[in-house]
């Protein structure tokens, strides 16, 4: 048979206010462990030197760095911030817990659509504005050292340059806006039915923005598998000209001198440079006589 609780106190000598305080505060935090599934949370953090802040102080910093230099910054930013700043020992589970409890939680970052890739299939292309190809070619600036980048689209139907994007950059915002001003060029968008468009595997045409454009223009996009350029015959061809009889002659001093001459060949071209697999026309002059009847489109296997 024990002591009783009274006894037992005044011999260790402490308060019959101060145990009982202490057991009350014990239960409570076993009542709250078993409801939490985990230890009660201590109320504050410390610093490195050892002192403990205060969870409402630690919140007042939150709020301070949120009106301050964190205002675009997470929960996991603002853990970085509070650790340099303060020297707090602590973790970004219990800064997400209190700027829960503020209210400070950034929304979410929507999930991106997820685009799936279409590959280039055999097909037979039989007019104009069936399927065009675009690709990037590098030119060289002799006078500033650096390079240039001509982005074009060629209808695969009429062998024509629809338009083409020259720049000391190639994002996929150009390519975007190169596409979209070759669609009103060609006036696409008045009917139902718009030419599927082909590239490559560059960063331009794998990016969300121009998968995203696509589906906005009705485009259908497909890519070429890697290292098959072959499927993208026409617009490598092209190129192939163009360093042939332009970009290997010549030597620009200027990014405005390397534009012109890239804008006065594209216009010579489309309407006057004698096509062999054209009848012998330049690409606008066979598009115009396929327009008229005077020539039997052809048809192009690839």
């Amino acid at each position: 048979m024990g002591y009783a609780v009274r006894t037992v106190l005044r011999i260790v000598g402490v308060l019959e206010a101060t145990w009982y305080a202490r057991r009350k505060r014990a239960q409570e935090e076993t009542k709250s462990r078993v409801h939490n599934g985990g230890r009660p949370q201590p109320g504050y953090s410390v610093t490195q030197d050892g002192k403990r802040i205060s969870d409402e102080q630690i919140k007042e910093w939150l709020l301070e760095a949120v009106a301050g230099d964190g205002n675009a910054y997470g929960y996991r930013k603002l853990t970085v911030h509070l650790q340099r700043e303060h020297a707090l020992i602590i973790n970004k589970k219990k800064i997400y817990r209190l700027c829960q409890e503020l209210n400070l939680l950034r929304p979410q970052r929507k999930i991106k659509t997820k685009h799936p890739r279409k590959i280039a299939s055999n097909r037979e292309v039989t007019s104009s504005n069936q399927l065009w190809e675009t690709d990037v070619k590098y030119g060289y600036i002799e006078g500033e050292n650096r390079f240039f980048f001509l982005l074009s689209i060629i209808d695969v139907g009429d062998r024509s340059i629809v338009d083409y994007y020259v720049g000391t950059k190639c994002e996929a915002s150009d390519a975007v806006a190169l596409l979209q001003r070759a669609l009103w060029k060609r006036n696409q968008f008045e009917g139902d039915h718009r030419p599927n468009i082909r590239t490559d595997n560059g960063p331009q045409f794998i990016s969300h923005a121009f998968e995203s454009a696509c589906v906005e223009f009705g485009v259908e996009h497909e890519r070429i598998p890697p290292k098959t350029p072959n499927k993208n015959a026409h617009i490598e061809s092209f190129h192939a000209v163009l360093e042939d009889e332009l970009l290997s002659r010549s030597e620009f001093e200027t990014f405005a001198e390397a534009h012109e001459a890239i804008m006065e060949y594209m216009k010579f071209y489309n309407n006057r440079r004698i096509h062999g697999s054209l009848y012998d026309l330049s690409p606008n002059e066979y598009r115009e006589a396929v327009r008229a009847g005077k020539i039997k489109p052809l048809v192009v296997k690839l």
